[in-house]
């Protein structure tokens, strides 16, 4: 899989968090679940301060590696967190150095396609810091299972 090694500035983001792991495969229904309340429910229309208009799916606080539990947020950039929070979170998306992969749907099937992409990702030889790792919807595309999608791991360096 081709990558490119790139700096990131810090981002700040709001969205909606949750704790999930890997094992039982909890995670996939649970990701789908806080997706479908972020975008359906109208929670990303309530986020003030947008810095542009992509979607960010969040990976992070870590218990170890991937295996062990950790938080994922439906999120998006902000300039500053929203003045009325409710039940949202903000958080920072570390300075440092990523892995940066591009992918797309295959076949229309945008969730296959990132737990294809992830798995392979998991393989590689990338000494991967667990600290923060996200999607990125770049929100290029009105037909959503043919989205752009960069994939940032943060590693060591």
């Amino acid at each position: 899989m081709k990558f490119e090694i790139v700096e990131l500035e810090e981002k700040l983001v709001e969205g909606l968090q949750i704790r999930t792991t890997e094992e039982y495969g909890e995670a996939t229904q649970q990701i789908v679940n806080v997706w479908q309340k972020f975008l359906g429910e109208g929670i990303y229309d309530k986020i003030e301060n947008k810095k542009n208009s992509k979607t960010i799916g969040l990976y992070t606080d870590y218990e170890g590696d991937y295996t062990k539990p950790y938080n994922f947020i439906a999120c998006t950039e902000v300039n500053k967190k929203s003045e009325n929070i409710e039940d949202r979170v903000v958080k920072v998306i570390p300075k440092g150095k990523y892995a940066k992969f591009v992918i797309f749907a295959v076949d229309g099937d945008i969730s296959k396609s990132l737990e294809e992409a992830w798995e392979k990702i998991w393989s590689m030889n990338l000494n991967i810091k667990y600290t923060c790792n996200f999607e990125e919807y770049q929100d290029n595309s009105e037909d959503t299972q043919n989205e752009e999608i960069h994939l940032y791991v943060e590693i060591e360096g």
